[in-house]
């Protein structure tokens, strides 16, 4: 068994935030990471951020990764990494179980940080499983971390902010975008990413879905059937497309299955993605010690997910009953950070997940 005071589960943005404040305050800190580069959805973002200067607005995705992972440089003395390491499970004694390089070990920790992030969701329909149809994640992966063009002609299902953004991407990349298809009758993502879309003459169809993929080896081609009010197809509104790639994104699932290992109370909250922890206004959840912060506690944009995993970081610590001058205004910056990210239209949803979470822990 090895200890040490911290550990961080995840090596994205929240977790490599988290790491900072927990090491550069003194804690002895380890990250796990299961992948082999840190920096989590970052390392394939090239599209430029909004925001404020606290949250690197108007820098892309992969440099905001690189400045992430610079800071812990100087750490060295109190944070240790282990990339390609695998968290198998999360015990309610704080201890963690990891496979690294074959091998498997246990640690324990005072405190645990889970960063874990999300999974995308999936589209049910016939062919599903075909050869050439991806995860948005999948399409950021082969074309800006690996060079890899996905397909020739692609569709896109799901017009978020990430649909969009991917979809924009692609026709960088000099991939043709056929049409972006989603199933409610507006858009979901902001205007001026539809709208560059739209300049460069991708039709975003509405109130439409894929019924199913058509092929032999590969995808060949697409149904797609208009929606009613009540979401059900309407008949004889087939149409298909010929196409070689199509790209899933229809949302995405906070990662809770190592935090379930662990029996704390949880409850599926649809604003936020899915099942969440019902943690505190900490972010500590039912079992002392044991804090989340990110897309594992709700599915937000990665600035938030920068700003909460700082603030996690200040709650450990806080936690460990450790102190210093600035321990107060950091957090009270941070907390600041978060509610002007969290305002707004687009940030009604988290608003109200938040707000059902403390109804829920409350009712306990």
């Amino acid at each position: 068994m090895i200890h040490t005071q911290a550990i961080v589960i995840g090596g994205g943005p929240a977790g490599l935030c988290a790491a900072y404040q927990l090491a550069s305050h003194g804690v002895h800190t380890i990250l796990f990471e299961r992948n082999t580069m840190l920096g989590g959805q970052l390392i394939k973002q090239t599209h430029k951020f909004f925001g404020s200067e606290k949250q690197y607005a108007k820098t892309r995705g992969f440099d905001i990764a690189k400045k992430l992972i610079t800071d812990l440089e100087p750490l060295q003395d109190k944070l240790t990494i282990h990339k390609n390491a695998t968290v198998l499970g999360i015990y309610p004694d704080k201890v963690v179980t990891v496979m690294k390089d074959e091998q498997y070990f246990k640690y324990q920790a005072e405190v645990i940080l889970v960063a874990t992030g999300a999974m995308e969701k999936v589209l049910a329909f016939e062919n599903n499983d075909l050869p050439g149809i991806y995860g948005a994640g999948a399409v950021q992966t082969l074309m800006n971390v690996y060079g890899v063009y996905p397909g020739k002609k692609i569709v896109m299902v799901g017009s978020g902010n990430i649909g969009l953004i991917v979809s924009y991407q692609l026709m960088q990349a000099g991939v043709e975008v056929l049409a972006v298809i989603e199933a409610q009758n507006t858009i979901g993502g902001y205007k001026v990413h539809a709208s560059k879309l739209r300049r460069l003459g991708v039709p975003i169809l509405t109130q439409k879905t894929v019924m199913k993929a058509m092929g032999t080896e590969v995808l060949e081609a697409i149904q797609i059937v208009s929606l009613d009010e009540k979401w059900n197809p309407i008949p004889y509104t087939e149409e298909i497309i010929a196409c070689d790639a199509l790209c899933i994104s229809v949302g995405l699932s906070p990662m809770h299955q190592l935090l379930s290992m662990t029996n704390i109370k949880m409850k599926y909250i649809p604003e936020l993605g899915g099942n969440v922890p019902l943690a505190s206004e900490t972010n500590e959840t039912s079992v002392p010690g044991l804090f989340v912060c990110g897309d594992a506690y709700g599915i937000e944009e990665a600035s938030s997910a920068i700003v909460e995993g700082y603030l996690t970081g200040l709650f450990a610590i806080q936690k460990l009953g450790l102190s210093s001058s600035d321990l107060h205004g950091l957090i009270q910056d941070y907390e600041h950070q978060l509610q002007n990210l969290r305002s707004g239209p687009f940030g009604k949803k988290t608003r109200i997940g938040m707000d059902k979470i403390k109804e829920a822990r409350n009712a306990f």
